[in-house]
């Protein structure tokens, strides 16, 4: 009675199931197929019910409320209590996990029956939510932080030293604060990932503290003299010194912390009037033309030779092509905005450096200041020392057309040199130590001339040229001072002859006019 009682239960039960599966589950499995892309109820991306949906709907929907959260501002906190905004849409919001879009629509109409029908009565007591993931594009937020919220960083001034009539004063420094672009990045991608709640938001950027260099204690030592130089100038023109002058003061007043460096074309540039610089001559491919800023380089080597004495660290330096003749060859150091040449030193001492620049009586003086540690039987000595020496062999004469006849220009020959600059140290008056520090090659430049030949003279024409012909300077020289005779004593010529026809014309006229005034005396006498 058991064993049949208990296939009869068996078979009930599996009757029961079997009418279940046939008549339940199959009215369902047959309505399921026909709504195969319909999402079931209670299915969600973040709040956006998707029941009821196709894919594409679902997409749809999910996308319309994504733009609308691009629409939510980003407040950026940036220096000094600034604020910068943009729209998440802006920073490059986007969508990503799109896909989740077909696992909601597969719930419930994928796998066995059994998860089938756990999955449909899961969601009769609980929602089911899909997260929303949106990602971020990195450089487009690191291109907004560096170029809207970098606006309102603030360089740290550090503290500064002035000398006026012998005498230095100290203006402490300020702090400075700045964005910290890659910790700001970081924080924002953060924030947004596991934060955001896709309303309004406001994120603090990272800001750096920058301290400033210096201390009125620290640039209170600096009082020392570690190098002073002077050249003159006496014999320059009126633009040539003015020039020289004008970046002597655009460098007087250089405070330079330790591992600084220093560069004389960015104190000095631009080469232009309204930087207070005039044209005067300099060295272009052996000639020496007008150019503005021409004598900035005694400027440059002035100062090298303070810099060499103070034996701070030479980072550039380059000689001219041609010699100079206000210090040795050597002792100079160029500079040219065409040819990149700078001349650039380092603060290598453990104490701030300050350049007092001054110029008076034509005379150019640079001095540097600092905390002197060098003993006190220290001496340095630069000497110069010519290894050869190349004169011109030849001299170069130009027919300019573009000059009338009787000019010439003669610049002047420059011999050519090799040389080099010897560091000699003393300790308490004994030679410890000889080095070279530097090497030098001046080119040679022969004697020139510049000689018009533009005339209507077929005479003088000839002669300028059988001048030049000659190959000789003076020649032509003597041949234009001739010519200029010629030309000044043939219109001084004219100039008489015109004057003796004006003389003969003026009394012609004044002899018309008293025969006239006789003919009307006679008329009214009758």
């Amino acid at each position: 009675m058991k064993t049949f009682g208990k296939r009869i239960g068996l078979l009930v039960m599996g009757l029961a199931f079997a009418l279940f599966a046939g008549g339940i589950w199959g009215g369902m499995t047959a309505r399921a197929k026909s709504d195969d892309a319909v999402i079931l109820d209670g299915i969600y991306m973040d709040e956006v019910d998707l029941s009821g949906m196709t894919a594409e709907e679902a997409k749809a929907a999910v996308n319309a409320y994504v733009e609308r959260i691009k629409l939510k501002n980003i407040t950026f906190g940036a220096a000094g209590g600034h604020y910068v905004a943009i729209t998440a849409g802006d920073l490059g919001v986007s969508w990503v996990n799109e896909g989740d879009i077909d696992v909601a629509v597969g719930i419930g109409k994928t796998g066995n029956i059994v998860k089938r029908y756990k999955a449909i009565e899961d969601l009769k007591h609980e929602n089911k939510v899909f997260d929303l993931q949106l990602s971020i594009d990195p450089a487009v937020l690191r291109a907004f932080l560096e170029e809207q919220c970098t606006e309102y960083d603030v360089a740290a001034v550090n503290a500064s030293l002035t000398r006026v009539d012998g005498v230095f004063s100290v203006t402490e420094g300020q702090a400075g604060e700045r964005v910290n672009i890659d910790a700001s990045l970081n924080k924002t991608v953060e924030f947004l990932a596991n934060e955001w709640d896709y309303q309004d938001a406001s994120i603090d950027l990272v800001i750096d503290v920058e301290e400033p260099k210096g201390n009125a204690e620290e640039l209170a030592l600096v009082k020392d003299v570690l190098g002073t130089f002077t050249t003159s100038y006496s014999t320059s023109g009126s633009a040539r010194c003015a020039n020289v002058e004008n970046g002597c003061r655009l460098i007087n007043g250089t405070l330079l912390y330790p591992g600084e460096e220093f560069s004389t074309y960015n104190a000095i540039k631009p080469f232009t009037k309204d930087n207070g610089y005039y044209p005067a001559g300099s060295y272009l491919n052996g000639k020496v033309v007008d150019s503005i800023g021409g004598g900035i380089c005694q400027v440059s080597t002035t100062l090298y030779n303070a810099v060499l004495l103070s034996e701070l660290e030479v980072v550039e330096r380059n000689n001219h092509s041609m010699i100079i003749s206000y210090v040795e060859p050597s002792m100079d150091a160029a500079i040219s905005e065409s040819a990149g040449k700078d001349f650039r030193f380092v603060n290598n001492y453990d104490h701030p450096i300050y350049i007092e620049g001054a110029t008076a009586g034509k005379k150019i003086t640079f001095t540097i200041y600092g905390v002197e540690t060098r003993d006190p039987g220290h001496k340095v000595i630069y000497k110069s020392e010519v290894l050869s020496t190349t004169y011109p062999d030849h001299e170069d004469i130009v027919a300019d057309s573009g000059q009338g006849i009787g000019y010439i220009n003669v610049q002047s020959a420059h011999i050519g040199h090799k040389a080099q600059l010897w560091k000699i140290v003393e300790e308490n008056g004994v030679e410890v130590s000889r080095e070279v520090i530097n090497s030098s090659s001046y080119q040679a430049s022969p004697r020139t001339a510049t000689v018009g030949v533009n005339t209507d003279n077929p005479a003088y024409a000839s002669r300028i040229q059988a001048a030049i012909a000659s190959g000789s300077i003076d020649n032509c020289k003597a041949e234009a001072a001739a010519i200029k005779a010629d030309m000044a004593a043939a219109a001084q010529q004219q100039a008489d002859l015109a004057a003796q026809q004006q003389a003969a014309l003026e009394a012609q006229q004044a002899l018309l006019a008293q025969q006239q005034a006789m003919a009307e005396q006679q008329i009214a006498q009758q």
